[in-house]
């Protein structure tokens, strides 16, 4: 039986709580105002008055950027489970998405189609299940003109004039390793001390061995006893205990049998959503893309 819902215990406002979930999200007032085309004193009044209605502080100044406090953080996970459960009804309000059909290929990342588009694809049945999506898992740049994919997640903003792009968040990575691989490692307090640790290298690899010099890590060839030319072969080898993989902090740190090397030692990115601008006037390409730029800030590891 279904139970029956005790609405004088809603004691706040949903657009207040939506304001709360978004300047979380985004880490300052001023991009959570843009991402909601409001002003920024509209959106902080907002903020403020969720604080008194709650009597709750949900954030605290750091720099130019807010920080939630604890209190903000365990609201986080009921006003996010809000936020996917408006999601559902603005696409069912809009009588497209259960009437939706066809088919949407999406190209992603190794890492991101087999971490986050679970996830999305779950969701997708849920609001549009006669849409039949396709994941192609690549780390090489589709090319959406000549249809090799709908839309695409991508990690760098598109230069060609005629696709659309939206930026929808950031994510970091870091270094992991196993428990066992990091006993026999010894004691790791800076870059410097990485120098000894073997690490798991890319099919370019040279690339990446630059990016870590850069962040003081003297690396060598001799530093890369195994190169992986698949992503997910490369955690794989990680979790194995072969030497330091790098992934996403939202799937490192969900791994129980792994940890972070140098938690301070990060590399941030964006997160975009491409797509051929003749694509988004297709009712099911619009759907998975609205989807996809709702639900994915939410599931990425957001860097404070």
């Amino acid at each position: 039986m279904h139970r029956r819902m005790d609405w004088r215990s809603v004691t706040f406002d949903w657009n207040r709580a939506r304001a709360f979930l978004v300047t979380a999200e985004e880490g300052s007032l001023s991009a959570a105002a843009r991402a909601l085309g409001m002003t920024q004193p509209t959106l902080g009044r907002q903020v403020t008055a969720l604080e008194e209605e709650l009597g709750l502080i949900l954030f605290e100044r750091v720099g130019r950027g807010l920080v939630l406090t604890q209190a903000g953080t365990q609201l986080m996970s009921h006003v996010r489970a809000m936020g996917e459960a408006a999601v559902g009804v603005s696409l069912a309000a809009s009588g497209q998405a259960q009437a939706a059909s066809g088919h949407v290929a999406v190209t992603a990342s190794e890492i991101y189609s087999s971490w986050l588009l679970p996830q999305i694809a779950r969701r997708l049945r849920e609001v549009a299940p006669g849409i039949t999506l396709e994941v192609v898992a690549s780390n090489e740049i589709r090319d959406l003109k000549r249809r090799e994919a709908d839309i695409a997640i991508r990690n760098a903003r598109p230069e060609e004039p005629d696709l659309i792009a939206k930026m929808v968040g950031e994510d970091e990575g870091t270094f992991y390793a196993s428990f066992d691989y990091l006993s026999r490692l010894g004691a790791i307090t800076g870059p410097a001390d990485l120098a000894r640790a073997d690490f798991i290298g890319f099919k370019d690899n040279e690339d990446f061995a630059e990016a870590l010099r850069k962040r003081g890590i003297p690396v060598t060839p001799a530093s890369f006893p195994v190169l992986a030319s698949s992503h997910a072969v490369h955690w794989e080898m990680a979790r194995a205990g072969i030497g330091l993989g790098t992934v996403p902090c939202g799937m490192g740190d969900a791994a129980s049998d792994m940890r972070r090397v140098l938690p301070d030692v990060r590399f941030r990115y964006p997160v975009w959503l491409v797509a051929h601008r003749e694509l988004r006037t297709s009712p099911r390409v619009r759907i998975v893309w609205e989807l996809l730029a709702d639900t994915l800030p939410g599931l990425l590891h957001q860097p404070k």
